[in-house]
């Protein structure tokens, strides 16, 4: 088990009391358990990766973590969002113990909830937080009261709620909120990036090379390439995080010379909400992301493995065979994508005809020859942003950041695709009804109409059978391909004029 704790997030001059941990690999928290940690957490159902939390004498409250191993069967799909539940919930029972006295969640009520919030929200200290936190915390509460009711923990709700009427898809709702939740804050301009500026951002705060492009003589980054090559795919598919942080050797597509032999499918047990997709990835991105498997992954992993990194991995889930759909396990089990999770992806290793390990299966993997987790890459961004700032180069990149450079920049090239298909000419301005009608409404709504649907998304299985739709996109690749060509050939110019 590997302990998390969210000190860090606890009011200002307190000592962590309630912690939050994590089971990883079967070992215990450096702290002694006043019980046999893994059996009991084994009986009770909490497997690798689950949290779960402590009470301050080291306690397990069963109701609490069980209502946490639930939070998937209460609409908590994500793992990243069943975390921050967990953490929400924990650091409300420190704030409980540390400045109410020593209670219990169970025995929380309003005043709770509201000098909660005066101290989470309105203070001034290092664990305030930002309104769409705070709600977040609201939703992992209201969760946790839901759950308790329907198991009949709690008498009654211990805070108010109030009816609100909200604007859903289908018109005005009638929806009931907790009173402390705040209005919701006006969104945020989506941030992206030029194709010049996630280059400029890739190059000097990731791959350590000077503004100007050249080397940087007092650079000891040892994975610029890597850490750039996956920044490349982030931006050339939109994948998030997640997605891209599991994706397994096996599920790159092939390439034979300049041809790239099939797409990348985002499994339905790593994508949001269960929804898996397709994905395109350029050429170029692909050639260096099997470059990089077969170079410097392989070097790396036969080091490792010649310093017996593998030799006993904890909790391995080992493969016999594997293709680009599914794996077969050493016991025969043929297991689809599909129905890996993230967690169990870091425990695949490759095995030979004897049963040795070869090494992992997962892509991405850390100095220590081990797979990477998403929250790695979280540093890996926040260390070349910070190396930006230190050449004055104003950047605040996040992985996310890159899914949105793709939406908008892929958006502008389906809609000049959708334009050049339609025969018009490229300079003409539209107005925004016309750029609407463009991209979802004309063709589509005439289609509605003549084939008397009630709804516009009936006509939407049409587009599957249309192979203009995936041409559409491929040009528009293209359009990328050029795109960046384009500046890799201005900064090749401007090294060569040095």
């Amino acid at each position: 088990m590997r302990t998390t704790d969210s000190g860090d997030e606890a009011d200002a001059g307190s000592e962590a009391t309630v912690l939050l941990h994590r089971t990883a690999l079967g070992t215990l928290p450096a702290e002694p358990l006043p019980f046999d940690g893994d059996s009991v957490l084994r009986r009770t159902g909490v497997d690798d990766g689950r949290p779960f939390i402590l009470g301050s004498d080291g306690s397990y409250d069963l109701h609490l973590n069980r209502c946490l191993r639930d939070l998937e069967n209460w609409g908590v799909r994500s793992e990243n969002s069943r975390i921050a539940y967990s953490t929400d919930v924990m650091l409300y029972c420190r704030f409980l113990h540390e400045s109410r006295g020593g209670k219990s969640i169970w025995d929380t009520d309003g005043a709770d909830l509201r000098a909660y919030k005066a101290v989470r929200l309105h203070g001034s200290g290092p664990g305030s937080v930002s309104v769409a936190t705070w709600n977040r915390s609201i939703a992992a509460l209201d969760k946790w009261v839901q759950w308790s009711l329907h198991e009949e923990l709690l008498p009654a709700e211990p805070f108010r709620y109030v009816d609100k009427t909200v604007v859903s898809p289908q018109g005005p709702k009638r929806v009931r909120v907790n009173a402390d939740a705040e209005p919701e804050v006006p969104r945020q301009p989506i941030r992206f990036l030029s194709h010049e500026d996630f280059m400029l951002w890739r190059d000097v705060g990731l791959r350590g090379l000077l503004p100007d492009g050249s080397p940087d003589a007092k650079w000891r980054g040892r994975n610029g390439e890597r850490n750039a090559l996956f920044a490349d795919l982030l931006v050339c598919t939109g994948m998030r995080l997640g997605e891209a942080a599991s994706l397994l050797t096996t599920e790159l597509p092939p390439v034979n010379g300049r041809r790239l032999i099939g797409d990348i499918t985002v499994s339905a047990a790593v994508a949001k909400r269960g929804k898996a997709r397709t994905v395109y990835v350029r050429p170029r991105v692909a050639r260096d992301l099997h470059h990089y498997v077969g170079m410097e992954r392989d070097e790396l992993v036969q080091r490792r493995r010649v310093q017996g990194v593998y030799e006993a991995p904890a909790d391995p889930l080992p493969v016999r065979r594997a293709n680009r759909q599914a794996l077969v396990i050493e016991n025969g089990t043929s297991r689809s994508y599909s129905r890996i999770a993230a967690a169990d992806r870091t425990r695949l290793v490759q095995v030979d005809g004897r049963g040795g390990v070869v090494g992992p299966l997962c892509l991405w993997l850390g100095e220590n020859g081990l797979p990477l987790r998403s929250s790695t890459w979280q540093s890996v961004f926040q260390r070349a942003n910070e190396r930006c700032v230190a050449f004055e180069l104003d950047f605040d990149v996040h992985p996310h950041t890159l899914r949105h450079t793709f939406a908008v920049h892929m958006l502008g090239l389906l809609l000049r695709q959708t334009v050049r298909a339609l025969g018009m000419r490229e300079d003409h301005r539209f107005t925004h009804a016309e750029v609407k009608r463009l991209l979802i409404g004309n063709p589509l709504r005439k289609l509605q109409l003549l084939l008397g649907h009630r709804h516009e998304a009936t006509v939407y299985t049409y587009l599957d059978v249309l192979d203009e739709a995936q041409e559409i996109v491929l040009a528009a690749l293209d359009d990328w391909d050029e795109q960046a060509a384009a500046f890799e050939r201005i900064r090749l110019d401007a090294e060569d004029d040095r």
